[in-house]
């Protein structure tokens, strides 16, 4: 079953970040260079069947209007954004653990959505909501400027082909457009288990001059983030682990 296909997205509404209006050039509308494909892959019954009925209640369209986040979740609280939960294992224990915290988790797979409503309706949580659709517009359309209390990036496609690279998420002009959504002392955490992207990661958040490194090179790994099934693939198959936190000045 193929993804469901991204809608058009509106322009840009804010440039109070000063990169904002490049991320915006660089990631127009539709046909801007996406950090996933489309493809056909397997779901199952129960992840088909929390999709029909359970994203009526724990998900929200893409529309090109900013979000009230106390709207949204029915309370005021820090918002974290995730992109690309995968299964959404790790995203169900980390709103466990930080059940005073709120959960915006972006994916476009219908697999993984699927997954992480049944999680939802197994675990009663009430502190996450899915967006099934691009990240880069979700960011550019429904996230207010200075609104985010941190954004997680955890394992994302490493597209390890160099003519690939272009795909990769982790792009100037998008963590521009991510650090101008961040409040100030909001952070940004990714991962990887790819040497070479993480060098790349490094690199890209380090050259944004909003954002600063919460500690010298990598971070270790924080008590809140559990280990993956990617990350024991990864240490599996002789591979390191990077954590990245960058904080937004204040």
């Amino acid at each position: 079953m193929n993804a469901t296909e991204p809608t058009s997205p509106g322009q840009l509404t804010d440039s109070t970040h000063p990169k904002a209006n490049e991320a915006s050039a660089t990631h127009p509308g539709p046909s801007h260079i996406r950090s996933f494909v489309h493809r056909r892959s397997h779901i199952t019954p129960g992840q088909k069947e929390a999709l029909d009925s359970l994203m009526p209640l724990w998900a929200r369209p893409y529309r090109a209007a900013a979000l009230d986040f106390e709207q949204v979740f029915g309370r005021p609280a820090a918002t974290i954004l995730e992109i690309g939960f995968g299964m959404g294992e790790t995203t169900e224990k980390i709103a466990t653990t930080r059940a005073d915290d709120n959960f915006l988790c972006v994916e476009v797979f219908n697999a993984g959505v699927g997954a992480l409503l049944k999680r939802i309706e197994t675990s009663g949580l009430q502190n996450i909501r899915i967006i099934q659709h691009d990240a880069v517009e979700v960011v550019r359309d429904m996230i207010a400027p200075d609104s985010l209390a941190g954004i997680h990036i955890y394992f994302p496609d490493p597209w390890p082909k160099s003519r690939h690279h272009k795909r990769r998420l982790v792009q100037p002009p998008f963590i521009a457009l991510l650090a101008s959504r961040l409040a100030p002392g909001g952070y940004i955490h990714c991962a990887t288990d790819w040497e070479n992207y993480a060098e790349q990661m490094l690199a890209v958040l380090g050259a944004e001059s909003s954002l600063e490194n919460s500690c010298e090179g990598y971070a270790p790994r924080p008590d809140f983030r559990p280990q993956t099934k990617f990350e024991t693939r990864g240490l599996r198959l002789g591979h390191g682990v990077w954590d990245l936190i960058f904080t937004r000045k204040k």
